[in-house]
């Protein structure tokens, strides 16, 4: 606007028609902190011009709100793109919403959020322009090129045009049942772990068991994200095999792997906890092998193309409506991961393709919570109902984690038992030992572990970035692809000398 106003002079109208057809909003995530206000204050001093034009935006749109919802002071105070008080502030995400064409959610259960709860305003005063891209991941780096072995078993069986169109994966589903495809299946499964298991020996010094159980969480370190929870049922494990190192166990190595924003005090007091229960539990001589616990430093795309091919079970486990979408979901999926989650995010349309007999569901939905929230949730009555967890919770305020300073996972407890339970752990831990019980017993049964896998990678096919990538083109975009000299690049690794000289595949 400021270009089109103050360089080239054009009046607003026709500036504003040019730039509100020019972007469109993509939101990626439900939660508050990360939907930025900025100090108006600061973009005054900073950017005086600019803070004058969202000033003018403002006040042409709050009439636009006016003329639509007569004498609605209260919508217009909420829709309001700079909020009033002392420290007013300019809300980036509503001012992105009004000078956009298109504004879209990544996975349905976060669109009809965005519609219904976060921006209702909005989508009441723009029918129509709210609309769902789900996320997508590209199978050329989270299988083509992390998990080659199989790649290649995979076009061994159904071709290669599953590369170029992954919805193609739908032809492995009768090989499910096929049980020397299984066998082949789980040999490269078993490679990946064992390489998997050298990088922890390495990296950490711990030993872990390849045939056991390799359950992994890897993404950003968030409360709603619920390592919390993951670590909480680790404890819980760890209690039963004290009391009764000779019960019939399933062994299992459960591995972490992100990091905390710089200043969020509590995902970092979880990573130590973490830390913590993995000192005692792995040095525990009679644990022995039967439980790992594993802390991966500098978690990296690098390093996840190692954990990925090697999972087994992948944790997504996020407080119902909180995940906008997820894509590691995804990965683990396309590489014969099953899920342990909650419906949430993309996991619901996974279900929808995957099966849901084909994954680990779990969990309060987000009408429930939202209910028990509006009936008075009350976290400690919740624990009480729990031996379990309440045992978890006493053991690690006996200090029992950390010797030297009893006290430090205090405000853990707190957040839970006294502070709400703002992400619900509380009121799922049941629900997701129990669905982490039933994950052991079905891992008993290697061949049919293999066979859930299989069609975990045959219903992934709809999660392509390219999919992604063609609905934005098609519906938001209203591009046409251009057409790529077929001598550019020849498919595979190698690349044309005529046009990129020297430049050699990677390795």
């Amino acid at each position: 606007m400021r270009l089109f106003v103050d360089v080239y002079r054009l009046d607003w109208d026709y500036a504003w028609e040019l730039t509100t057809g020019t972007f469109a909003y993509t939101n990626h995530t439900l939660l508050e902190e990360a939907l930025e206000k900025w100090s108006v204050d600061l973009m005054t001093r900073l950017l005086p011009r600019h803070m004058q034009i969202i000033n003018e935006i403002n006040r042409r749109f709050l009439r636009q709100v006016a003329n639509k919802f007569p004498g609605d002071i209260d919508r217009m105070q909420r829709m309001s793109l700079v909020t009033e008080g002392h420290y007013p502030q300019v809300r980036m995400a509503y001012l992105a919403i009004v000078a956009s064409h298109s504004v879209n959610g990544v996975a349905k259960l976060h669109t009809d959020l965005l519609k219904s709860q976060l921006v209702r305003d909005f989508n009441e005063m723009y029918p129509g322009r709210f609309n769902s891209k789900t996320n997508g991941i590209s199978q050329r780096r989270w299988i083509f090129q992390c998990n080659p072995e199989l790649t290649s078993l995979i076009s061994e069986k159904i071709g290669t045009d599953w590369m170029s169109t992954l919805t193609e994966l739908t032809n492995l589903r009768p090989f499910a049942d096929d049980k020397a495809f299984r066998d082949r299946w789980r040999v490269i499964k078993t490679a990946k772990k064992e390489a998997l298991a050298a990088i922890i020996d390495k990296e950490l010094g711990i030993k872990v068991d390849p045939n056991s159980l390799f359950d992994v969480q890897i993404k950003r370190i968030h409360e709603y994200k619920r390592q919390l929870m993951n670590i909480l049922n680790v404890i819980a494990l760890y209690i039963r095999l004290k009391r009764n190192p000779s019960a019939d166990f399933v062994p299992r190595t459960v591995i972490f792997g992100g990091k905390a924003a710089p200043g969020y005090v509590m995902a970092k007091l979880v990573i130590k906890l973490i830390g913590a229960v993995a000192e005692v539990v792995n040095n525990d001589p009679e644990i022995d092998d039967k439980l790992k616990v594993v802390f991966l430093p500098d978690y990296r795309v690098s390093l996840a193309e190692k954990i990925i091919p090697a999972s087994d079970l992948s944790e997504q486990i996020s407080t119902a409506g909180k995940e906008a979408s997820g894509t590691g979901n995804m990965k683990l999926a396309l590489n014969g991961s099953l899920t342990i989650g909650t419906l949430d995010g993309a996991n619901i349309e996974m279900l929808e393709d995957i099966g849901e007999e084909n994954m680990f569901i779990f969990g309060l939905k987000v009408e429930e919570i939202q209910a028990m929230k509006a009936a008075g949730y009350n976290p400690r009555e919740e624990a009480n109902k729990s031996p379990v967890l309440m045992e978890v919770l006493k053991l690690i305020d006996s200090g029992h984690f950390c010797f030297e300073k009893p006290d430090l996972f205090e405000p853990i407890l707190h957040n839970l038992l006294d502070g709400g339970d703002p992400f619900m752990v509380v009121a799922d831990f049941d629900a997701y030992a129990e669905c982490q019980d039933e994950v052991a017993e079905v891992y008993k049964d290697q061949d049919e572990w293999a066979r859930r896998a299989i069609l975990n990678v045959a219903g992934i096919g709809y999660f392509s970035s390219d999919r992604t990538i063609q609905e934005y083109a098609d519906e938001i975009w209203d591009v046409k692809p251009l057409p790529i000299e077929e001598d550019r690049v020849d498919w595979g690794d190698k690349i044309s000398e005529k046009k990129y000289g020297d430049l050699k595949p990677r390795d």
